[in-house]
C-alpha cells in the first residue's frame, strides 16, 4: 500500500508539474505579445514624425463604398508642409475644433465632460475629440465606434502627444482629414472649393472648410447652408485669439 501511495503522488506531482508548465508557457506568449504590441505601435509613430501617411483606412473605406455605390474611385489628397499651410487654416482649425490644443495634453477634459452632459440629457452630441484624439484616429484606425477603438485610440493619442510636437500633430491632421466627398487635406481641399492652393486661403475660405468637418459628406464649402456659413463666421470672429505651433 505504501508504494501505491507513493506512485500516487509522484502522478499528482507531474500533473502540478505539467499544469505550472502550461500556466508558465502560456504567461511567456501573453508577455512577446504584449511587448510586440508596444514595440511595434512606438516604432509606428516614431515612424510617422519623419514620414507622412500614405493612406487611412477611412480613405480606402470611403473609396470602397464610392465604388460599391456606383460611383468613380476617388481619393483626392496632396500633401502640404506646416510652413507652406495658410496660418488663416490653422488658426480655424484651433478655433473651430480644439481650443485648448496648445495648452492640452491630448485631452480636453472640459469637452469630454460637457459631451458626456448632452449625451445624458438626450441632446445631440459633437463630441469632445481633440485634434490630438482625432489624428489618432484617422491616421492609426479604422472608422468604427467601439469601446475597443475607442480605447487604442485613447492609448495612440497619449503617444502622439509623448513622440509628435504640437506642430506635426495640426501638419497631419490638416492634411489627412475628410473634408469632402473623395476629398482629404486642406491642399485638395482648397482646390476642390476655392480652386485655389491652400497656401493661400483667405480667413473666410479657411473658415469655411473647418465649418463642413463635422459632416463633410453632407455639406459644401462652396455653397454653405445658412448654418454653416454662421458656424464659419463664428470662427473668424475668434481666429485671431488663437495662438498657433511655431
Amino acid at each position: 500500500m505504501a508504494i501505491k501511495r507513493s506512485t500516487t503522488k509522484k502522478k499528482n506531482t507531474r500533473k502540478k508539474s505539467s499544469k505550472a508548465s502550461w500556466k508558465q508557457k502560456i504567461g511567456i506568449w501573453a508577455a512577446r505579445i504584449v511587448l510586440l504590441f508596444f514595440g511595434f505601435t512606438i516604432f509606428w509613430v516614431l515612424l510617422l514624425t519623419i514620414m507622412n501617411p500614405p493612406v487611412t483606412f477611412l480613405q480606402l473605406q470611403r473609396g470602397f463604398e464610392r465604388k460599391g455605390a456606383g460611383k468613380e474611385w476617388k481619393i483626392e489628397k496632396d500633401w502640404l508642409s506646416y510652413d507652406e499651410l495658410s496660418d488663416n487654416l490653422k488658426r480655424a482649425a484651433i478655433a473651430g475644433e480644439d481650443a485648448h490644443f496648445l495648452t492640452h495634453n491630448g485631452f480636453d477634459t472640459k469637452a469630454i465632460r460637457e459631451a458626456f452632459e448632452k449625451n445624458q440629457a438626450g441632446k445631440k452630441l459633437r463630441g469632445g475629440s481633440t485634434i490630438s484624439q482625432q489624428v489618432a484616429k484617422n491616421v492609426f484606425l479604422w472608422p468604427d465606434r467601439s469601446w475597443l477603438r475607442k480605447g487604442l485610440e485613447t492609448y495612440f493619442t497619449v503617444l502622439i502627444e509623448v513622440f509628435w510636437s504640437k506642430k506635426r500633430i495640426l501638419e497631419v491632421y490638416l492634411n489627412v482629414i475628410e473634408m469632402g466627398q473623395g476629398v482629404y487635406g486642406a491642399e485638395a481641399a482648397a482646390q476642390y472649393y476655392f480652386h485655389k492652393s491652400a497656401k493661400s486661403l483667405s480667413k473666410k475660405e479657411a473658415a469655411l472648410i473647418i465649418a463642413i468637418l463635422p459632416s463633410p459628406q453632407k455639406w459644401d464649402a462652396r455653397r454653405p447652408s445658412a448654418y454653416v456659413n454662421r458656424r464659419a463666421n463664428s470662427i473668424v470672429r475668434y481666429m485671431n485669439y488663437y495662438n498657433i505651433p511655431e
